[in-house]
């Protein structure tokens, strides 16, 4: 693990990226403050908690930062763990101006309490202690309220907060919390000494009291000081610099004076103690002490040893830094000891900190660049100050490449996250724009479209000439681009301008406080220390903690000057061109040979410079291979793995917190960003000088030829394959995320749900709109952190203390080893699939595919993925394709494949998941491409063959492939699958109505299973929504099997009689016993039949559930009926009975609902009732019925029609046209009625009856209604049957009218009228034998002579009679005279 440190320190700008930091304003207006004063310089502070360096507090890793400008302060309370909420107050103090270093925080049980001090007033805000916010001890929220929260609520103008100051103060100022609780602040006065404010403890009442601390005669006799030797006597003790510190029950407070002497005065007994001239420490001072002091500095620490106080000394050219330690003595006197003194040649100094062990500085140099050192005043004879190298100021120029846009190029400087804060760009924004509008909460991508229109707007708005080349048009974007950049830079110069530098005691934190944000120094690793050294350090060094060897040390550090040597060197342009070929993925040794080349022909007096010093390397190999050793993050333990659960849920939460706020992510993914982009440059250089070692070959190698070959075939490879790796990091943590919609969320989601990858994507849930994170950003907060602490402390399990160096360079080294390339773990590409970071993932695996042989199969996948999310599926299936010949290699794809339980090998398991999402995603013609390749992997595994046939049928089918739908049914191995794909076959291409190719496949040993599917939806469903029986008498026609077609078609006949009572429904009938009619008469006559399907509407249906009853048991087996035998003509009697329902619910639509089951009887009952009697009537005559009830019927209506009114005669056209009338023309208009008789009368004759039954029912019928006999009725009956109408005369009476037919039989028996009668010969002796009614005739003869009025009937008939019987009685001699 490359985590060897060195001594020095990187600042790391950990950017708040937002356009403004959400500052509220807290205005104190003091009445008695008056308008001007002086103006003091912005400064700068910060307060560390206590608690802050406990893991398992609600304070840890948590500070509060300020910055004074004028009359106001802003205070900024930050954590490294938890996002904090209400975090920033502007305090605007009207009228005062704010004294430097005049803000003092410090905390009680309670409460935190801030101190500050103006030229004209003091003020005490007075906020609730983070513990007491928070009364749980577990603290799980990932944000947290500030303690500034409420500070709206403070009445800050009541005097117990704010006071003014009696009198006018100088430029310092001290303040402090007695332990009684009074705010005490200690202002220098103008015309010397020490002015004590006081105020009362916040919750008591009392007054503000002043107290003066001033040069008593006694202490001027202690220490034989003169006033009047020094000149100006009132302002030789002018303060410069203030401290104070409580002990034992007193304060003291230790003030450095112009007199370049330090005194210390006891507050309790106000009476300086202690007097010291701290020239005495300075060597060479002759002449000093006739100079006023005017940048001394004062600092004091705690240390175990007591009190450390840290003199600073502004002298010109030579400051120094004097050390001294307060020991008490006996009698409440106090000395300095003297512990070391330190020198400094810079020039201004801004601030610096003083621990118990180090000093730290911050430095302005001549051209106002910063520098921050730090030493060890305890351990450093040497007086050699340690490095921090500072982050140095975007470049003045941008490089643009002749194959760059330079709007993109500006915009990528601009917008990284390495360079500019937002709040730079917005300032540089309004004043290019010339203030036009303010520009407030912007987000990221909206401050970027921003600038974009405000420089094209500029350029266009200059522009005069309508036509000018492209490489016009280029220079003027340059030169409007880089003018809006000079304005960026200016203001990022202000926003970095130091003002302070605070060290937490606790962690050990380090952070420099800037104008415009607040950067974080960490511990420089050995490695990145030995490149960024400044030349005098670097030169000087004789050792290296990388190797414990002093001459390999020595080695190492003579290579590292040669790489610095060789950096020099190259120019920006080869630099560029090097970075090109490393993005266009061109050979990094190729693009070192360019530019060696070019340093070969440019530079010969760096070559023989470094010619020489590669001389001076004893072991160039050795030193080499222990660079690239610590360059190498590879490592072989699992970073990313589970590491042991962490005892105690406190620690546990406390951890899940751990550096987990958007600062430390900003913070520890700079840091790597920063390593990575040294170490770029550190491969780059080491490649182009081992190419440079090549060819010099024996002129610098005293090992000669074996060397040589070490370094061409085994350090080469292996620096450029480190420098392809450092670029990628690099590039990614550049890289910003993108912000994804919710709705390819929610997509991505599903997908990674089928994939069983993560319940739910790791989405950022405290990423600001504003503040836009890398995607390595992304993966730290999502992923990564949770790992690297787990793995922290897993290995330090008792540790509850945050020490800072140790804790973030683990951090980093962690991070960076999960995203190395060769490391096994795939954690990054997962979190950015994951995050639907699809482009920066194509990116990603873009760039690691030419050298990267570690997860090649799991790059291809997650490329795969890529492509299906933007739609390129033929291209994720050739990745997926590709990735599975990985599939047992990689840990990634064993784990996709993990759960999958159904396929027998890892490869088919894989397939499975990939097929599952291509579904998923909705690519069915890639799911069959896959699916057919997968096959051929599962040769031996019919289980996995089988469900891979039945995924390409459904495809096939729900594509509309029919014809290869089926013929993956019939390649399916598994017989129940293949069923349920016949099935499905059936029912989808019955819905599609596609049943010309659904009859049409062959069924090769499948026919009784379509037969029966067909069978079984056509009895399950609703018979007029779907077509199955139609299908299955297709599908037998088909196959000439005309017999099954007829039955069917039979079937499905009296299904719709029961079921469907309607129009429809018998039209459907009727249909149906055509068909089936037409089926058996295309056989032959001997097996011309069918089987008549089983009654009622249940069938058994394959797969059906057994049936209970309603006492739970299964019911009984059905008994098992005879078989009806239906032949031909039964099939006609249904067609006839079929089309008479049809017949009636045409003409009478109601009846439809009962005719569907009515027998024949009752048919004919509601034809005549409809008078359809042609129907009826061939009803009856097909199933053999008696007539009469038809002939009733019609006479009925007749009757009907003779009495009724014009209406029923109108009603009664409708039904006689339905009737096939007589072919008789009648030239004139007749009547309904006299059609109606007409009907009857062409029925009479058309079905003659045995003995003239017909008529007689009609005439019986007619009678009685009393209706008289029609002639025509009259006449053909007397034809067929005399007697008969004789007696129904009699039956109703009707005497005159049965005399005279008696008396007109006579007749005609005698030879007059016989025709009339049916009589073919009247009676004669050679005629057959006739013969008269007696029986009537006597009725009659009785009836009339009972009664007076019929007498002359009774004689006419009596007379006839007679004649009757001579005639008789001749004739009968006559007959037998001739025997």
């Amino acid at each position: 693990m490359a985590a060897v440190l060195e001594r020095s320190f990187i600042e790391i700008c950990g950017f708040e990226r937002e356009t403004l930091h959400r500052f509220r304003d807290v205005t104190v207006n003091l009445p008695g403050a008056l308008p001007g004063g002086l103006k003091f310089p912005d400064s700068a502070g910060a307060f560390h908690y206590e608690e802050s360096g406990k893991l398992l507090s609600v304070t840890s890793n948590r500070f509060i930062h300020w910055c004074t400008t004028g009359d106001s302060v802003h205070l900024v309370e930050q954590s490294l763990d938890t996002n904090l909420l209400n975090n920033a107050v502007r305090l605007q103090l009207t009228h005062c101006s704010v004294l430097p270093g005049g803000v003092h925080v410090h905390e009680t049980l309670n409460n935190v309490i801030i101190l500050v001090s103006t030229n004209q007033s003091v003020h005490r805000l007075v906020l609730p202690h983070p513990t007491r916010m928070y009364r749980s001890e577990l603290v799980t929220e990932l944000h947290m309220q500030s303690v500034f929260t409420d500070v709206g609520k403070l009445s800050l103008n009541d005097p117990s907060h704010s006071a003014l100051i009696p009198g006018s103060v100088g430029q310092t100022s001290t303040a402090w919390i007695s332990q009684s609780g009074e705010a005490h602040y200690a202002l220098a006065s103008p015309a010397g000494g020490i002015m004590v404010v006081s105020l009362p403890p916040h919750d008591t009442q009392g007054s503000v009291s002043v107290v003066e601390l001033k040069r008593s005669s006694m202490m001027q006799r202690l220490s034989g000081w003169m006033p009047s030797s020094i000149r100006g006597d009132q302002t030789a003790d002018l303060v410069l610099s203030l401290a104070v510190r409580e002990l034992e029950e007193d304060s003291f407070i230790f003030a450095l004076c112009q007199d370049h002497k330090l005194r210390m005065w006891s507050f309790k007994e106000q009476a300086c103690l202690l007097e010291a001239d701290m020239l005495d420490y300075m060597p060479a001072c002759r002449g000093l002490k006739r100079q006023s002091g005017q940048g001394h500095r004062l600092r004091v620490s705690s240390s175990s040893s007591g009190l450390v106080l840290c003199v600073y000394l502004s002298v010109p050219q030579r400051g120094q830094f004097t050390v001294l330690q307060l020991v008490a003595t006996d009698n409440n006197r106090y000395s300095l000891d003297h512990l070391s003194s330190l020198f400094s040649t810079q020039e201004t100094l801004v601030d610096f900190a003083l621990t118990s062990t180090d000093i730290w500085v911050v430095w302005l140099d001549d051209s106002n660049t910063t520098v921050v050192k730090y030493i060890n005043f305890e351990h450093n004879t040497a007086g050699q100050w340690n490095q921090v190298f500072v982050q140095p100021s975007p470049e003045e120029e941008v490089h643009i490449g002749v194959d760059q846009d330079p709007r993109e190029t500006y915009l990528e400087v601009l917008f990284s996250p390495l360079h500019f804060t937002a709040s730079a760009i917005v300032k540089a924004l309004q004043i290019y724009r010339r203030g036009s509008e303010r520009i407030i909460d912007l987000s990221w991508d909206s401050l970027k479209k921003e600038v974009t229109v405000a420089v094209e707007s500029e350029l266009q708005s200059s522009v005069t000439e309508f036509e000018f080349s492209q490489e016009e048009y280029r220079q003027l974007q340059v030169e409007f681009w880089s003018k809006f950049y000079a304005c960026c830079l200016q203001y990022q110069e202000v926003q970095s301008l130091p003002l302070g530098l605070t060290v937490n005691h606790n962690t050990g934190l380090v952070c420099l406080l800037k104008k415009g944000f607040v950067s974080f120094l960490l511990p420089c690793f050995a490695v990145d220390h030995l490149y960024l050294s400044y030349d005098e350090y670097l030169f000087s060094e004789d050792e290296t903690p990388i190797t414990e060897d002093p001459d390999l040390g020595r080695d190492v550090l003579q290579l590292v000057q040669c790489l610095r040597l060789v950096s020099d060197a190259v120019s920006g342009e080869m630099a560029y061109e090097m970075e090109k070929a490393l993005e266009h993925l061109e050979s990094p040794e190729r693009a070192a040979d360019l530019v060696l080349e070019n340093l070969l022909s440019n530079d010969e007096n760096v070559i023989e410079e470094i010619q020489n010093k590669l001389q001076d390397i004893r072991n160039p190999m050795a030193a080499m291979m222990v660079l690239l050793r610590e360059l190498d993050l590879e490592t072989d333990s699992d970073v990313g793995g589970e590491g042991p659960v962490i005892p105690g849920l406190n620690l546990r939460i406390s951890l899940s917190q751990l550096l987990g706020s958007s600062s430390a992510v900003s913070v520890v993914c700079q840091a790597v960003c920063h390593l990575t982009m040294t170490r770029t440059l550190f491969c780059r250089d080491l490649l182009i000088l081992q190419k440079l070692y090549l060819r010099f070959g024996d002129n610098v190698f005293l090992g000669g030829g074996a060397q040589l070959l070490q370094l061409q075939q085994d350090l080469i490879p292996r620096s450029s394959n480190l420098l392809s790796s450092y670029y990628l990091l690099k590039h990614i943590s550049q890289s910003l995320a993108s912000s994804v919609p919710i709705d390819i969320i929610d997509a991505n989601l599903q997908h990674l749900t089928v994939l069983e990858l993560s319940d739910t994507p790791a989405l950022s849930t405290n990423r600001s709109v504003l503040s836009p994170q890398t995607v390595v950003e992304l993966f730290y907060q999502t992923v990564a952190r949770k790992m690297i602490i787990s793995q922290i402390y897993s290995q330090q399990q008792s540790n509850s203390l945050l020490h800072w160096s140790h804790m973030i360079s683990n951090v980093v080294v962690l991070l960076a080893q999960l995203l190395w390339p060769s490391n096994p773990g795939f954690q990054f590409p997962e979190c950015l699939m994951a995050n639907c970071q699809y482009t920066q993932l194509q990116e990603y695996v873009r760039l690691i595919g030419p050298w990267c042989q570690v997860n090649i199969g799991s790059c291809r996948f997650m490329l795969g993925q890529c492509y299906l999310a933007n739609g390129e599926g033929q291209k994720a299936l050739q990745c997926f394709q590709e990735a599975a010949t990985e599939v047992e290699k990689e840990e990634f794809l064993m784990k996709l494949t993990g759960t999958e339980e159904e396929a027998s090998t890892p490869r088919l398991q894989y397939y499975n998941k990939v097929l599952r999402l291509l579904e998923d995603v909705g690519l069915p013609e890639l799911v069959i491409q896959l699916a057919s390749l997968a096959i051929t992997e599962a040769v031996s595994d019919v289980n996995s063959q089988a469900a891979l046939w039945t995924r390409i049928f459904k495809h096939h089918l729900d594509l509309g492939h029919n014809s290869e739908a089926y013929e993956a049914l019939t390649q399916n191995p598994d017989l129940s699958m293949q069923l349920d794909c016949l099935r499905q076959l059936v029912v989808v291409l019955c819905e599609r109505s596609q049943l010309q190719d659904l009859v049409q496949f062959s069924y090769v040993n499948l026919h009784d299973e379509v037969v029966s599917i067909i069978e079984s939806r056509a009895r399950g469903l609703d018979l007029l929504a779907h077509n199955y029986y139609e299908l299955l008498y297709s599908f037998h026609i088909n196959r000439h099997n005309y017999r099954k077609a007829g039955t069917v078609m039979f079937e499905f006949g009296m299904r719709l009689g029961r079921e469907v009572r309607t129009r429809l429904g018998l039209q459907k009938q009727v249909n149906c016993y055509l068909a089936a009619l037409n089926c058996l008469r295309l056989i032959r006559p001997e097996y011309a039949w069918i089987v008549q399907p089983a009654s009622g509407a249940v069938y058994e249906r394959p797969g059906a559930s057994p049936k209970r009853n309603s006492d739970g048991e299964f019911s009984s087996e059905p008994v098992k009926h005879q078989v009806d035998i239906l032949e031909l003509k039964d099939l006609e009697k249904e067609y006839i009975l079929s089309r008479s329902r049809l017949t009636l619910a045409q003409h009478h639509p109601p009846s439809a609902a009962i005719a569907g089951s009515a027998s024949a009887v009752e048919m004919v009952a509601l034809l005549v009732q409809t008078g359809l009697f042609d129907s009826a009537l061939s009803v009856c005559q097909t199933f053999k019925l008696n007539l009469t009830s038809v002939f009733e019927g019609l006479t009925f209506k007749c009757i009907k029609l003779q009495f009724g009114g014009e209406e029923s005669q109108n009603e009664a056209w409708s039904w006689l046209a339905a009737n096939q009338l007589s072919s008789v023309v009648n030239t004139k208009e007749s009547s309904a009625t006299d059609e109606a008789w007409q009907l009857l009368s062409s029925y009479l004759d058309r079905y003659p009856s045995a003995n003239g039954q017909h008529h007689r029912c009609v005439i019986n019928k007619l009678l009685s209604h009393g209706v008289p006999l029609p002639d025509w009725l009259i006449k053909s009956y007397k034809e067929v049957d005399a007697a008969s109408l004789l007696r129904l005369y009699l039956n109703f009476d009707l005497l005159e009218a049965a005399a005279e037919l008696v008396l007109e039989y006579v007749d005609a028996l005698l030879g007059r009228g016989h025709q009339y009668f049916g009589i073919e010969r009247p009676l004669s002796a050679t005629s057959s034998s006739v013969w008269l009614p007696y029986t009537s005739i006597d009725q009659l003869l009785q009836t009339l002579s009972e009664t007076q009025t019929n007498s002359s009937i009774y004689n006419k008939v009596r007379d006839k009679l007679d004649d009757y019987h001579k005639l008789v009685e001749q004739t009968t001699k006559r007959r037998l005279a001739t025997r």
